[in-house]
């Protein structure tokens, strides 16, 4: 008897471990099969950094080298119209760039998300197009409107599903990290196309240089869109019907001191970009290479300065809010134009080359913190149970930026006229450029404002 009940349980024993081994085997599948499916994942995520990193020449190069342009045609002026004119194009190319972000953010983010690559690759081509017509260009608006609106708009229909797909891919953990790498690279460009056009405007003229930039446009415009697939949750959302975009921000003051605090800095930010390296030649009479030299050391710190802002605003270790964060690059900008630009003088290289190193740190880097400031909206909405949509607020920061770009451009035309009345200085206050050196000051000071705002004086005031 006792060694029949042995052998049952010896037999049962088995068939015990057999009903386990099922389990054990799914779970090593789904194992097996979550590891290649990351793997994947981290794939697309490199690819759209690096296809975002390469569409940053084609959608920046010409904007933030437009100082070059400007010299070029100031000094070599051969169309019909006012050559005054020709310093509104490098302000309104960025703004009508970032004025139209906020339209294409909004049907791109979901409705039409499955269309992002084609949308980008329309964008550039109407950027082709655009740079071949102002190549034959005879009076200065066909200048205005090509250069400055329509290969503009062709930019932006670039940037904005492509960048929609970055935010989308990057983890909100190391969004404000990825956007600052991309801003770096933004900056790279921008320190090295004013050489580029400044060779290629000497040796072949404007008209061909704009050819030239074309060919270069398409090429690297088409490789960076097909390295950067829509995300797939996008996708699904726009197969199905489409959810209403939230705007519950809007009722919460939060996104009107961001705003405004960005309207203000880039309507100082353009300035120099566009008029510095004319400054260079004319006050404190520069060589050419040495005022195209400018513009470079304008960009290059922005370099390290998105990703370091970028980082800044995604710390861990020493977490800062997205205010103090937001607040550092446009009061630092506002100390460099008032101690250093202002008080340059003929001949005074060394000041003047300071005042490109840290005013191109700080305003380059003001960009890389919207990361975290999406990150302190996100947070404000959850804390209320509100949705919130971070690309489209994204595309409204770019939105409120190109109003900055705008009014900046159109009063830097007026204020450069009331300069020439009257200047006979030896410093850069006295001289025609004066007015745009404590406009830029002024603008940026103000562009720091957020950290007064989002400040919570009644505790202060109970404090003192």
């Amino acid at each position: 008897m006792l060694r029949s009940e042995t052998r049952s349980l010896e037999e049962s024993r088995p068939s015990d471990v057999g009903e386990q081994e099922p389990q054990d085997i799914e779970q090593d599948v789904s194992n097996a099969d979550a590891e290649p499916r990351q793997w994947e994942s981290n794939r697309k995520r490199v690819s759209v950094l690096v296809g975002s990193a390469i569409l940053q020449l084609p959608i920046w190069g010409f904007a933030m080298s437009y100082g070059v342009f400007q010299e070029h045609y100031y000094n070599n002026w051969t169309l019909s119209g006012d050559r005054e004119i020709t310093g509104v194009i490098g302000t309104t190319s960025n703004g009508v760039m970032y004025l139209a972000m906020p339209f294409l953010f909004a049907p791109f983010t979901r409705r039409w998300a499955r269309r992002r690559q084609s949308a980008a690759l329309c964008g550039a081509v109407l950027t082709c197009i655009s740079f071949v017509l102002s190549s034959f260009s005879t009076n200065v608006w066909h200048l205005v409107a090509t250069q400055g609106v329509m290969a503009a708009l062709g930019c932006a229909l670039i940037y904005s599903p492509t960048t929609l797909s970055l935010g989308e891919w990057s983890k909100s953990s190391n969004r404000a990290v990825a956007y600052g790498v991309v801003l770096s690279c933004k900056n790279i460009v921008g320190s090295t196309c004013p050489f580029l056009f400044r060779g290629l405007l000497d040796r072949y003229g404007f008209r061909n240089t704009l050819r030239i930039w074309t060919a270069i446009a398409v090429g690297t415009s088409v490789l960076g869109i097909f390295l950067i697939p829509t995300h797939p949750s996008s996708i699904s959302l726009s197969t199905h019907r489409a959810r209403e975009i939230p705007w519950q921000f809007l009722k919460h003051k939060a996104f009107y001191i961001f705003g405004i605090a960005i309207i203000f800095q880039s309507s100082g930010y353009g300035i120099p970009q566009t008029y510095l390296n004319t400054y260079a030649r004319d006050i404190t009479l520069l060589s050419q290479t040495s005022a195209t030299l400018m513009l470079t050391l304008f960009n290059i710190p922005g370099i390290v300065a998105s990703s370091f802002f970028g980082y800044l605003s995604d710390n861990k270790r020493f977490p800062l809010s997205a205010t103090t964060v937001t607040s550092i690059p446009p009061v630092s900008s506002a100390m460099s134009a008032f101690l250093l630009w202002g008080l340059t003088s003929q001949g005074s290289m060394a000041l003047l080359v300071l005042f490109s190193i840290t005013f191109g740190f700080f305003s380059g880097g003001y960009s890389a913190t919207w990361g975290g400031v999406l990150n302190e909206l996100e947070r404000e909405a959850a804390g209320r149970n509100e949705a919130i949509d971070s690309g489209m607020v994204y595309g409204l920061l770019n939105g409120v930026r190109g109003i900055g770009y705008v009014s900046g451009g159109l009063a830097s035309v007026l204020l450069l006229k009331a300069g020439s009345i009257g200047s006979a200085g030896r410093f850069g206050y006295t001289t025609t450029y004066g007015p745009l050196i404590i406009f830029t000051g002024l603008s940026s000071v103000v562009g720091g404002w957020v950290l007064l705002w989002k400040w919570n004086w009644k505790k202060l005031l109970r404090l003192v």
